[in-house]
């Protein structure tokens, strides 16, 4: 039996779905998170594609990359606190950063996604997630994409890289996606990468404003209207997430993590942990963490 057959008993060993780090464990690595995008704005972590995906269980998914996903077949979905949406062969589903959501999915399906960053900012209107229909160019391209791979994680690397561009690179000139037209100021990027690099250290607003060489005021203000949400609440999100990867993956104690993830102690570290995610550290360690799986 192929791996790509693969039992949810090996899936779930496999891969450790795309929480902070975006290689999964089951796709084809590119570029680590952090590296700087090219002259095209993209950069590529992680594709993949399997052929019966039966485990797509991952809960409280709040990442610092975006997403694509295409299934062939209905029977998986993406859950969000405005909505349900199915994943079937008529939409492709594009989810940015920084988006709070539920990946369900136990029954076998044709499952592609890729994971990758792009240096524009949606416009704060756009709705999310960013469902589009795949013209015929683009389905010959999911096709063909899906066509690269020869087991879990193996394939034609060249060729799914090429393929996985040309698909983004179509995707992010269509019409129903809409960006913010003005430019990114290179002052907010190194605060948004100090902020992604360095969040386990006391991080204050004046000296992301220095970073950004930007007055106090002026860089909140523009720093929010770039990212959606003010700095300190930027980097709450950032902490809780890796909070989040570090209670589902490790045995760490709750005071070791709050330590590790820029948090004073264990009880501030809960509180916000539960008004981002929706559960305690304690309730989401059981139900996401080594036992439960």
């Amino acid at each position: 039996m192929r791996l790509s057959m693969a039992s949810s008993s090996i899936l779930r060993k496999r891969n450790r779905g795309a929480y902070s780090n975006p290689f999964s464990g089951v796709g084809i690595e590119f570029f680590p998170l952090g590296v700087a995008p090219d002259q095209s704005g993209l950069v590529l972590h992680e594709a993949g594609y399997l052929t019966a995906n039966d485990w797509w269980d991952f809960p409280n998914t709040l990442s610092p990359f975006w997403r694509l996903y295409y299934n062939f077949t209905p029977g998986h979905k993406v859950v969000f606190d405005h909505g349900e949406f199915d994943l079937t062969p008529q939409h492709m589903v594009l989810i940015p950063d920084h988006q709070l959501f539920h990946s369900v999915g136990k029954v076998p399906v044709p499952h592609c996604w890729i994971t990758f960053n792009v240096s524009r900012r949606l416009d704060a209107h756009q709705a999310i997630p960013i469902r589009l229909r795949p013209d015929r160019t683009e389905r010959a391209l999911l096709l063909q994409f899906s066509r690269c791979f020869t087991d879990i994680g193996t394939g034609d690397r060249e060729a799914i890289l090429h393929t996985a561009l040309a698909l983004l690179h179509l995707l992010m000139i269509r019409p129903e996606i809409h960006w913010q037209t003005h430019e990114v100021p290179e002052g907010l990027l190194r605060a948004l990468r100090t902020i992604e690099t360095g969040f386990a250290q006391p991080l204050h607003l004046a000296d992301l404003a220095r970073i950004a060489g930007l007055a106090a005021s002026t860089f909140s203000r523009m720093f929010t209207q770039w990212r959606g949400v003010p700095p300190h609440q930027f980097l709450s999100q950032v902490r809780v997430r890796e909070a989040a990867h570090l209670l589902a993956n490790t045995d760490r104690t709750v005071d070791e993590i709050a330590d590790l993830t820029g948090f004073p102690d264990r009880y501030y570290l809960s509180r916000v942990f539960k008004r981002v995610i929706g559960d305690s550290p304690a309730r989401f360690r059981r139900r996401h963490g080594h036992g439960a799986r």
